[in-house]
């Protein structure tokens, strides 16, 4: 597996936030995103999940749709994961994650 490797802490909040960026590309990139517990096509489409589950629908999300097509997710597994979810998270958030999926697949 190839390391991951993140900036976007630093580039966006390194003089800003600077324990933040840290934080971010260091320890949840770094080291959470590397870990071999889970393979990465799985924490990709865990992350678009909970990202779903809690509303949040803003360019984090689209990013990590993108990230999850990037590692593998296909157009039938990132769809049947939010139609799975929508029973437990909410209609309204599936049809948002939807409308970002469509986006990103159809690219």
């Amino acid at each position: 597996m190839a390391k991951i490797v993140q900036t976007a802490g630093r580039d966006r909040l390194g003089e800003f936030a600077p324990a933040f960026a840290h934080y971010n590309d260091d320890i949840l990139f770094g080291e959470n995103w590397n870990d071999e517990a889970l393979d990465v096509k799985t924490r990709s489409l865990l992350t678009v999940v909970v990202l779903m589950a809690q509303g949040i629908t803003d360019s984090s999300l689209l990013h990590h749709i993108q990230n999850a097509k990037r590692n593998g997710v296909t157009k039938e597994e990132i769809a049947g994961a939010i139609t799975h979810v929508a029973f437990y998270a909410g209609w309204p958030k599936a049809w948002a994650t939807f409308n970002i999926a469509k986006e990103v697949y159809n690219e």
